[in-house]
């Protein structure tokens, strides 16, 4: 008997921007050809967490902030799937900030999309590491995951999109998916995407967002230009969006294979050569 997996309902709050999200990630995937098959997706703790259980894809919810060295070890044991890790800000920028630093260095070809609310939305909106908001009356300044994806070498795709410009989203999105699978490295979209409920930011980031693809001396293939750009915007408050930073180099699995050649090694890396003890973890979860 054939069953057909059936994405369910979100639970997400009318409004909330993961739908947004989750549209863009499930019309790049369709755009691309990209079977459900041949997609894992990765996802972390919180309501971001959720959207795996809303794609018709291979899903695992990863411990929470540790969703990238989980995606980075689903690469590395199957080359032939497209992987994707979703989170927060809470997810990806506290816990699991010292993760994302090493994913951007080491360039696994995996995309991480990483939806900031700046607010734990959850657990009944606390601030996050993106709220930029006082804390026992101590000022608490806000992560900025961008300036951080360009200081770190390494990086090779770095973007942001708004949830608001659905267009603009669905482009990052595709470009993200089509870096990945090239075998080019890391991907890294964050994604501004509001909680209605507890931190209803749609009309301040509306107002704030800076389109770098809009303008046509911003070069995104110079890391030192898009520095400075896009540290002066912060400087005004505004809020640059669009391909932040793109570089080719080569991927870390590309890396790991080239010093690591000899026969057994590298059957030791393939899959196919693994099906059997895969069927009798699989078969312990049907008893």
């Amino acid at each position: 008997m054939t069953t057909t997996y059936t994405p369910t309902n979100p639970v997400w709050c009318s409004g909330c921007g993961h739908y947004g999200v989750k549209g863009a990630m499930e019309r790049s995937l369709a755009q691309l050809g990209i079977a459900p098959h041949e997609t894992m997706l990765l996802t972390g703790i919180g309501c971001s967490g959720s959207v795996q259980n809303n794609i018709n894809a291979y899903g695992y919810h990863s411990m929470h902030g540790r969703v990238l060295p989980t995606a980075t070890g689903a690469a590395l044991a199957n080359p032939e799937l497209t992987v994707i890790a979703a989170g927060g800000d809470g997810d990806g920028y506290a816990i699991g900030g010292g993760h994302l630093v090493h994913a951007l260095k080491r360039n696994a070809s995996v995309l991480y999309i990483l939806m900031n609310n700046a607010v734990y939305g959850l657990t009944k909106g606390q601030n996050s590491p993106t709220s930029g908001t006082a804390v026992d009356a101590v000022a608490d300044a806000p992560i900025d995951g961008v300036s951080m994806g360009l200081a770190i070498p390494g990086t090779t795709f770095l973007a942001r999109g708004f949830t608001r410009d659905a267009d603009q989203l669905n482009d990052l999105m595709t470009k993200a998916l089509e870096h990945v699978r090239a075998k080019k490295g890391f991907a890294f979209l964050e994604v501004l995407s509001p909680c209605v409920t507890y931190n209803d930011t749609f009309p301040d980031w509306d107002a704030r967002v800076h389109n770098v693809d809009a303008d046509p001396d911003y070069a995104p293939n110079d890391r030192g230009a898009a520095f400075v750009k896009t540290m002066n915007l912060n400087s005004e408050g505004k809020i640059p969006t669009g391909l932040i930073y793109h570089e080719d180099r080569p991927c870390f699995e590309a890396e790991l294979l080239k010093n690591d050649t000899s026969p057994a090694q590298l059957s030791a890396h393939d899959p196919k050569n693994h099906l059997d003890k895969l069927q009798a973890v699989m078969e312990r979860y049907h008893m």
